[in-house]
């Protein structure tokens, strides 16, 4: 199963996760002046992230939307992020967070599953219906691939709909993570966990306690880290024993080098931010009390 490679490289290299979500003004002006094309110089960005993080992070997380704004020369870019990560033996999430019935699903697992885009785990929107789900799970069970389920945001816009209460009182993102619980159970690793996981965001830290012990053998994808709010002592909630979640981080990380005077040294700073933001959350894990 595509979760134990996860597993276990979280415990490799801990649980950070660099969040590719490559805007072209995050791009030193330097790098953009030497290429004739946006892609190649998005690439060629991600590219210098990459070698410069891969042995100190879990995975990479790439936002499409980020790609598509710049048409074909943006989906080249994606691609060629794609493959490169796999070459340098991680694992890529294509935060895609797609969310369709029938056909139109089994097109979107087949386009982030197989071909030019293929991705190990992908990220997906179930609030259409856990039949949005169903034309991926084959991928799940036959092709080593993974699922990252939304369940509880991290946006405010959360509360809109993800917080309202049935009869039972309880909330929809409770009624969403049961189910996505239930789903998972037929997918499980070595390592305890399911390949389909949960989006479980870190800046609504109340529930986190419940939401870990109800959902005690989903693995977590955790945004919200930093640029967004979320705290290395409301990530810690949300992992047992350093392990069963990645946390994502993306501005922090891409955009570290704008604290020095030095743009031309983005890797360098990025991976010290890798570095820093790993000790943190080792540290506190180390120190969190149940």
């Amino acid at each position: 199963m595509i979760i134990d490679r996860l597993y276990e490289s979280v415990a490799e290299k801990g649980v950070v996760c660099v969040g590719l979500d490559t805007s072209i003004d995050y791009i030193p002006e330097e790098v953009i002046k030497r290429f004739s094309s946006i892609s190649d110089a998005i690439f060629e960005f991600n590219k210098r992230i990459v070698d410069a993080t891969h042995d100190i992070v879990a995975c990479y997380k790439i936002q499409i939307a980020y790609y598509e704004a710049f048409g074909i020369e943006g989906l080249i870019a994606y691609k060629k992020t794609i493959k490169y990560i796999k070459e340098r033996n991680s694992l890529v999430i294509a935060d895609v967070k797609r969310g369709d019935i029938s056909k139109t699903a089994e097109m979107y697992a087949k386009a982030h599953f197989e071909g030019d885009f293929e991705s190990d785990f992908i990220t997906l929107n179930p609030y259409m219906g856990m039949d949005s789900i169903k034309p991926y799970l084959s991928y799940v069970r036959d092709k080593e691939k993974g699922l990252f389920i939304l369940i509880r945001t991290s946006n405010e816009g959360a509360y809109d709909i993800q917080y309202i209460k049935d009869y039972n009182k309880n909330t929809v993102y409770k009624i969403v993570g049961d189910k996505i619980k239930d789903l998972g159970k037929e997918y499980m690793g070595k390592c305890g966990y399911s390949s389909i996981g949960g989006v479980v965001g870190c800046t609504h830290s109340d529930e986190a306690k419940d939401i870990r012990g109800n959902l005690d053998n989903m693995f977590f994808l955790i945004p919200g880290y930093g640029a967004q709010g979320g705290r290395v002592e409301d990530v810690v909630r949300y992992l047992k024993h350093g392990n069963g979640g990645i946390v994502n981080s993306s501005r922090n990380i891409l955009l570290a080098y704008k604290k020095h005077d030095n743009e031309n040294a983005f890797d360098v700073y990025a991976r010290q931010e890798a570095l820093s933001m790993r000790e943190a959350i080792n540290d506190a894990v180390k120190a969190y009390k149940d």
